[in-house]
């Protein structure tokens, strides 16, 4: 697999050369200047392409040209959105560049409670409290409804079966802990850290952010799973002969964590909704990001099983493992640990990607690591939250050897790039 690497533009305070110094093949990025709805001219894709090549690497992925809220929950510009939405795809395959990872989550982009979660060995990691999420929802947005969704709401053990977690009282005893201040760095976590970098909805310094996440709650109202799933359908099917003309390849990232929250719907969580949105737009530009982290956090998702039924639609891989715990709440686990088993992910992707290699534009399957520890100072350099440095790196050097043995099994040459050549 092409080793890649999640990059914030010019402004990432994580540079092209320290990227090429470490063995990165390929560069995840988007037009991070762009405001949300507008096209992406062949000028500023040009642009930003040219500056990746001259470090001697090539712009891989797309991660992502947003997918708009109206084109999410059908508004009345959802038409004119996709049609500038086209307009991006046909700009990108002109400058040579043919993957699209996207999301088709309202609103929230993923989620977390504590950015900074200490692990036993003194680094950190993204971690996901069922409890706290829920109190932000009932206490601090005053969703309406909330208190009833999670008195309903099933929480999964790592066995997959319901654990019968009471979260309604765990919520009322952390109530009566909570201050202004674990209030105000709940909202930090859950809508500034985690979306603004990402969505381009939130920034830092918003005053009002949670006003602001109640409006785009509000778009969604009376929008059930099915229209949703509806809604999707409608997009991918306006953009597909655009990515036929242009050898454009789709791939949808899955729902972060893979279950409902907030009382919108979720439609990419596990088996039945990836089966359900291929074959609703059977068409191979039509495709999945296969998110081993977003998918090893739902308890009813087999990682291996997912992959070997889905590789030959996979185009873009992100390689990292949640540890789900007894209670249901999950946290960022070792790229070795955790659910999602790595190394027999690796040997599936693999062995999908020599039967691709006909195919120019996906010859090479991009793979990054996605969220990494924070470890080593990684906490005081400022960056986005789950995309540190030293901690990536580290997972990228795990994972480096586990593709060399995996590759060595199989009986393909593996290369290093940078080195003597």
């Amino acid at each position: 697999m092409e080793r890649t690497w999640r990059w914030f533009g010019k402004n990432d305070k994580i540079t092209l050369a320290m990227l090429k110094e470490i063995g990165i093949e390929g560069i995840v990025t988007a037009l991070h200047d762009v405001p949300l709805g507008q096209v992406w001219t062949r000028e500023k894709i040009h642009e930003l392409k040219t500056y990746i090549e001259s470090f001697g690497m090539r712009w891989s992925v797309v991660e992502s040209l947003p997918v708009t809220e109206t084109i999410k929950y059908g508004g009345p510009d959802r038409d004119q959105q996709i049609e500038v939405y086209k307009e991006s795809l046909r700009n990108l395959s002109a400058e040579g560049i043919h993957i699209v990872c996207y999301n088709f989550m309202p609103v929230l982009d993923w989620a977390r409670t504590n950015l900074l979660h200490e692990n036993p060995n003194g680094s950190s990691n993204l971690y996901f409290s069922i409890p706290e999420f829920a109190y932000f929802d009932i206490h601090i947005l005053k969703r309406e409804g909330a208190k009833e969704s999670w008195a309903a709401f099933k929480v999964l053990g790592p066995d997959g079966k319901p654990n019968g977690r009471d979260i309604l009282k765990e919520v009322d005893a952390l109530a009566k802990t909570m201050t202004p201040e674990k209030d105000h760095a709940l909202v930090e976590n859950i809508v500034i850290k985690t979306q603004g970098f990402v969505s381009g909805n939130f920034k830092e310094g918003d005053k009002h952010p949670v006003a602001l996440f109640r409006k785009l709650l509000a778009l969604y109202d009376g929008i059930s799973k099915d229209q949703l799933r509806e809604n999707m359908r409608y997009f991918l099917s306006a953009i597909m002969p655009v990515c036929n003309e242009g050898d454009m390849y789709m791939c949808v990232h899955p729902d972060d964590p893979p279950f409902q929250v907030l009382g919108l719907p979720r439609i990419v969580t596990c088996d039945d909704d990836i089966k359900w949105f291929l074959n609703a737009v059977n068409d191979k530009h039509n495709g999945l990001t296969f998110c081993a982290g977003s998918l090893s956090a739902g308890a009813q998702n087999n990682l291996p099983e997912l992959a070997r039924k889905y590789a030959n639609r996979t185009w873009f891989v992100h390689l990292r493992s949640c540890y789900v715990f007894p209670n249901g709440d999950f946290t960022e686990a070792s790229h070795l640990g955790g659910r999602a088993n790595i190394i027999e992910l690796c040997r599936i992707f693999e062995q999908e990607e020599q039967q691709r290699r006909d195919n120019p534009h996906v010859a090479r399957l991009p793979m990054r690591v996605d969220h990494g520890m924070t470890m080593l100072g990684d906490e005081d350099k400022g960056y986005n939250a789950g995309y540190s440095f030293l901690g990536r790196m580290f997972a990228m050097g795990q994972l480096q050897g586990v593709i060399a043995t995996v590759d060595n099994e199989q009986g393909i040459s593996y290369h290093q790039p940078g080195f003597f050549d």
